[in-house]
């Protein structure tokens, strides 16, 4: 069998990394398209998958409109060489529309329900991957299939995920030294048209207030101001995860790293005027905090880097919200199985 990845975000490569390097063992065919944003390449690289870039993504209005034709025509272009019997993604339109055209199944993760972008491939795709569908949302239910997980139980899950403490020399700290991630994000994307999160000002504070607990470390999708850039982020990406599984807090604009701190078991603090219903279901293991401003935010911080067992409890929690969930993995790869075997 022959399956097309197509990738539209850093943790959809990790979304997929497990499944794909499962398939690929009992031979099957894999390949992974994607636009250069962040770190998808140096992800897919580390991997050792193959992969098609189409180059960089725009960020303009225009350059957006543009990309969806160039990079739509050549998601179809390579897929008609490379003759797929599946599509898979966490919400591709690129995927779907190409799919479409080669008459072969697209299924897709989603987990944001951003429906300017489930609009654009809903009706190209067959199955689409869901742990929980928000109040509200009309979709055909026939195309629904849940699951009870997050997308990052798919690699944060113990039993594709161990952490060590090889991060503390990476970082040039001494190990068990306290230390907090913060993420900002660059605000480029469809959906973040009209949505806020950390001020300038309560970023300042943020990171003054922090420093004065534990070591700051800043990752950041945009360049960051000439006073902030001794507390830049270095490490390879593909450490990220074991970063995040040793720190003391996460604070930041991005609800991806937010969840996955969360299924680590490392307190997050999330700040950003978009709803998730991830988000929702996170908060209510309490292993994550969401706010729409800083200010009570940057106090919910100082409060967590205050507890002196914080990471005993946090660990309880985690263990808590795993007895409850699935190994996202092992669930598509079951799937897609009997997919294909009933065909």
């Amino acid at each position: 069998m022959k399956i097309l990845i197509d990738i539209g975000h850093p943790a959809h490569v990790h979304l997929f990394k497990n499944f794909a390097k499962y398939m690929i063992l009992r031979g099957d065919e894999v390949l992974f398209t994607c636009r250069d944003k962040e770190f998808e390449i140096s992800l897919l690289e580390h991997y050792g998958f193959e992969y098609k870039s189409f180059g960089r993504k725009f960020n303009s209005t225009k350059g957006k409109i543009f990309g969806l034709l160039k990079f739509g025509l050549q998601e179809i272009a390579i897929a008609i060489k490379f003759k797929p019997n599946l599509f898979l993604s966490a919400g591709s339109m690129y995927s779907a529309h190409a799919s479409s055209v080669l008459r072969k199944p697209h299924f897709t993760f989603e987990d944001t329900f951003n429906m300017e972008q489930v609009r654009l491939y809903l009706p190209f795709t067959q199955k689409v991957f869901v742990s929980k569908i928000p109040e509200g949302i009309n979709i055909d239910r026939d195309k629904i299939v849940q699951y009870d997980g997050y997308h990052e139980l798919a690699y944060l899950h113990p039993n594709w995920f161990k952490s060590d403490d090889s991060i503390y020399k990476d970082l040039k700290i001494d190990k068990g030294d306290k230390y907090v991630i913060i993420r900002f994000v660059s605000w480029n994307a469809s959906h973040d048209i009209g949505q806020s999160g950390i001020s300038f000002d309560d970023k300042r504070k943020l990171i003054e207030k922090l420093s004065e607990y534990a070591k700051i470390f800043i990752t950041s999708e945009g360049e960051l101001p000439e006073e902030w850039k001794k507390y830049q982020l270095t490490i390879e990406p593909y450490k990220i995860h074991n970063l995040m599984a040793n720190a003391t807090l996460f604070v930041g604009e991005g609800a991806t790293m937010a969840s996955e701190c969360a299924m680590l078991g490392t307190p997050a603090i999330y700040i950003n005027s978009i709803e998730a219903e991830t988000i929702k279901e996170q908060e209510r293991y309490s292993l994550l905090y969401h706010y729409k401003s800083g200010k009570i935010a940057i106090d919910k911080a100082i409060e967590l880097s205050k507890i002196p067992s914080l990471e005993e409890k946090f660990k309880k929690k985690r263990e808590k919200m795993l007895s409850e969930k699935i190994d996202v993995t092992q669930f598509l790869i079951d799937y897609v199985t009997e997919y294909f075997k009933k065909r």
